[in-house]
Formats: structure tokens, sequence, C-alpha cells
């Protein structure tokens, strides 16, 4: 796909059925390590995250959506599946990341309007309060109905 935008951008999604190689999941999770900077995770958790959203087993699953301007990954999405309905939606986005030399481009909001598409069911997602791209997701219509809480036993 080829966005109208971006004439160079282009958007690819990886699933599953795709299987994808460690080279594929190395980049993608180097990439979201980098740009995800203050928001993101360690390297080996977004590995785990894309080795969930990669897999085809009965409950687990999901995918990745990219977009790459000349060949070059400029933004991701990661989608994960709940394996549950209804009380917790299907689908939960664990990351998105633009590269910064790219943002305020409309690339986030053309991955997001891609991932919403291809996600069969509801969409739930984490985003801490003073993240700018919370703005995106209100527009995008995600709504705030419960405030997370966690209880982190290590």
């Amino acid at each position: 796909m080829t966005s109208t935008l971006h004439p160079t951008l282009h958007f690819e999604a990886l699933t599953a059925i795709d299987n994808a190689t460690f080279l594929q999941k190395n980049e993608i999770a180097d990439f979201l390590f980098v740009h995800l900077e203050q928001y993101g995770d360690k390297k080996e958790d977004i590995m785990k995250c894309l080795d969930y959203a990669l897999d085809n087993t009965r409950h687990q699953g999901g995918f990745v959506m990219m977009a790459r301007q000349n060949a070059e990954l400029v933004g991701a999405v990661v989608i994960n599946h709940t394996g549950m309905s209804g009380y917790i939606p299907e689908n939960i986005l664990v990351y998105i990341a633009v590269h910064g030399k790219t943002r305020g481009m409309g690339i986030g909001k053309q991955l997001m309007e891609k991932a919403i598409e291809m996600a069969n069911g509801n969409i739930a997602l984490h985003v801490e309060p003073d993240n700018p791209a919370r703005k995106l997701y209100e527009k995008l219509g995600f709504t705030n109905k419960y405030l997370e809480m966690r209880l982190n036993k290590s």
C-alpha cells in the first residue's frame, strides 16, 4: 500500500502466517526500543511481545503493522490478541512508535487507522497521561473507561 500523503511511504502487515524470521523481529524490536523513548520497555520484553503477536497458537497471535519510507522502517504498531471478548477487548495495542524524524507527518495516525481496520474486534491500550500520543488515540475514538492498577509481584 502506498500513502497518498507520502508517495514513498509503504505499509506492510506481518502476521503469524508470514513466519517472521528472527531478523525481521529483531529489526522491529530495535526500532521500537529506540523510538518509544521514555515510554518503552527493555528490548527482551519487546521481543517477547513480538513472539506472542506472531505466534498462531490457540490463544496467542496478533500482528505488526509497519510503515516504511524508501525501505527504511519509520513506524510500527504491535497488536496482540487477548483470546477474550466482551468484558476484555479482543485486542490490545502494545506498542506504537514513529521515527523521530517523521513525527508530525501523520504516519502514526495512518498506522493506527490501518491497525484498527485490520483488527478483528475491540482494541484496548494503555497510555501514560503525559504521552503526546494520547491525543491521537482520543481523536481516533479511544475513551478512558477505567483507571488501570497493577500489582507487580517481583
